[in-house]
C-alpha cells in the first residue's frame, strides 16, 4: 500500500506557481490523519516574488511547503481575502498555494477574513465591495464569496479538511452588522451563512469559529454562550495563542484549562489555528511549543497546532514571530514540531 501511495504522489507532482515552483518528490508522504501539526504560510508566494528565499538547517534552497514537510508538518493553512489591492491571498493566489500544498500530500486549512485586508481583533473591515450591502444582502455575499472559493478548489481536486468562518472573531465580523456585543444575533446569522456555505461544498469538512487569546476563559464563554443562545453552528473551537517569553508557562496553563472547560460546556473539541514567540528567543519557543504539544496532545480533544507565519525572517513585514534565523534557515524552535 505504501508503494502505491508513493506512486500516487509522485504522479500527481506538478508545477504549482507562476513561477514554475516545484516541490520535490515526496519520499514518506505526511501522516494525513491524527494530530495536526502545520503552519500558516500565506506570505510565501508574496515572498518569493520579492525574491526570499528559504534554507534547510545545512543551508540547501529548499521550497518553503516542502521545508514546513520535512521540519514534520502535515497541515497548511491559508488565509483569504475578497478583493485585496495588491492581489495577495486572494482567489488565485490562495489557490497557487493550495496546489502546492496538495501537491506535498498536506493537509489543508482555509482561513476566511471576510475583508479585503486583515481581520483580527483590532479590526473586521467590510469589503469594500460589501460595504452599502442590506444585512440579508450582506449574508448572501459572505455565502457566495465562500462556496466561489470553496468550489475553485473543488474543481482542482482539493477538499479542505478545516475551514474558519471569520479570523480571530472574539467580538464577531463584518462589523457594525455582526459586531457581536452590539448584535450577537447578526453575528450568529453572518457565522451560520458561512457554515452553511462550507457543508454545500464540503459536507465532511470541519467548521471553525476561531478566537483570539486562547487563555481567556471569560472570552470564550461570552461568545459561544451568545453563538449557542443564537442557534449559531460550529464543529470545532479555534485558537489563537501568543505568549512572551516569561509568562509562556502560565499561559499555558490558561490555555489548557480554557480548552477543558469549552470541550465540557459546549461539547466541543479544540484546535490552535495560530501560535507563535519571537524569533530570537528560539531556545524558549521550542520549550513553550514542546509543552503545549504534550499538553494538548495528552487531553485527546486538541486536533493540531498551527504556527503562524514561521518562515517569516529579516523582519518581513514587520513581523517578528517567526521561527527563521536571519539566514533563512529554522531555528530550533521548529524541532518541536517533530
Amino acid at each position: 500500500m505504501k508503494y502505491l501511495l508513493l506512486l500516487f504522489f509522485w504522479a500527481g507532482l506538478l508545477a504549482c506557481s507562476d513561477d514554475n515552483k516545484k516541490p520535490e518528490l515526496i519520499i514518506d508522504p505526511p501522516e494525513m490523519s491524527g494530530f495536526a501539526k502545520g503552519a500558516d504560510v500565506s506570505w510565501v508566494t508574496e515572498m518569493e516574488k520579492k525574491g526570499v528565499k528559504f534554507y534547510n538547517a545545512k543551508g540547501k534552497e529548499t521550497e518553503c511547503m516542502r521545508l514546513m514537510r520535512d521540519l514534520g508538518m502535515n497541515t497548511i493553512r491559508l488565509r483569504v481575502w475578497v478583493n485585496p489591492s495588491a492581489g495577495w491571498c486572494d482567489k488565485a493566489d490562495m489557490l497557487v498555494k493550495a496546489e502546492r500544498a496538495h501537491q506535498l500530500g498536506m493537509r489543508l486549512m482555509i482561513d476566511f477574513h471576510y475583508s479585503d485586508s486583515w481581520a483580527d481583533p483590532g479590526k473586521q473591515t467590510k469589503p469594500a465591495a460589501w460595504k452599502s450591502l442590506s444585512f440579508e444582502e450582506l449574508k448572501g455575499a459572505v455565502a457566495g464569496h465562500t462556496k466561489e472559493i470553496l468550489q475553485a478548489l473543488k474543481a482542482k481536486g482539493i477538499s479542505p479538511e478545516w475551514v474558519q468562518v471569520g479570523n480571530e472573531t472574539g467580538n464577531g465580523m463584518l462589523w457594525p452588522d455582526g459586531q457581536a456585543d452590539k448584535s450577537m444575533s447578526q453575528y450568529a446569522a453572518l457565522n451560520n451563512a458561512g457554515y452553511a456555505a462550507v457543508k454545500s461544498v464540503f459536507p465532511d469538512a470541519k467548521v471553525i469559529v476561531h478566537l483570539q487569546n486562547g487563555q481567556d476563559k471569560s472570552l470564550f464563554r461570552w461568545l459561544f454562550d451568545g453563538l449557542k443562545a443564537n442557534d449559531g453552528k460550529w464543529d470545532l473551537i479555534g485558537m489563537s495563542l501568543y505568549p512572551g517569553v516569561t509568562n509562556w508557562k502560565g499561559m499555558v496553563n490558561d490555555c489548557v484549562a480554557n480548552i477543558q472547560e469549552v470541550t465540557k460546556r459546549y461539547g466541543t473539541d479544540v484546535i490552535i489555528c495560530e501560535t507563535g514567540m519571537p524569533w530570537d528567543k528560539a531556545a524558549v519557543a521550542k520549550a513553550f511549543l514542546t509543552d503545549l504539544f504534550e499538553r494538548t496532545q495528552a487531553l485527546g480533544n486538541v486536533h493540531g497546532i498551527l504556527y503562524w507565519e514561521p518562515e517569516a525572517y529579516n523582519g518581513w513585514n514587520g513581523y517578528t514571530l517567526g521561527a527563521f534565523d536571519a539566514s533563512g534557515r529554522p531555528t530550533e524552535a521548529l524541532d518541536a514540531f517533530k
